[in-house]
């Protein structure tokens, strides 16, 4: 697994320890460059309601992070936040993929849209009807 991939990390905290998100949030930065990986993107998003009750808690504050890297150091991650208990509930998705089909049919629509602009001039579109007097029933 030496191709590097790229992860959305979304995990929730307490909402009781807010002095301790960056905290955390730098605690599994550093989890990520030891096992060889990197950090884009990390993101607090802020103190939010959640959608049902998770451990007796309404809300809680919601941290993404986006990580480049082979799988170790999400496995890795995953088992901190699994024994913290101050993390509610985590998320990963790996969106290399979806990036890479995303940009690809990018690449199509802006082709597309050019084919249909250069044709666009000779078209049929925009184009008044035009009727003979010949054909108008009398």
């Amino acid at each position: 697994m030496d191709k590097k991939r790229q992860y959305e990390v979304v995990f929730i905290v307490d909402p009781t320890v807010d002095d301790e998100v960056t905290k955390l949030t730098d605690n599994f930065k550093q989890v990520v460059l030891d096992q060889g990986g990197s950090v884009t993107k990390a993101e607090s998003m802020g103190k939010r309601q959640l959608a049902y009750e998770i451990l007796h808690k309404k809300e809680g504050t919601f941290v993404l992070m986006e990580i480049e890297g082979s799988g170790h150091e999400i496995a890795e991650l995953e088992r901190r936040m699994r024994v913290n208990d101050r993390i509610l509930r985590y998320l990963t998705v790996r969106v290399d993929e979806d990036r890479r089909r995303a940009d690809k049919l990018k690449g199509r629509r802006a082709a597309k849209a050019a084919k249909r602009t250069s044709h666009g001039a000779q078209g049929r579109r925009g184009a008044a009807p035009e009727f003979s007097a010949d054909s108008s029933g009398e």
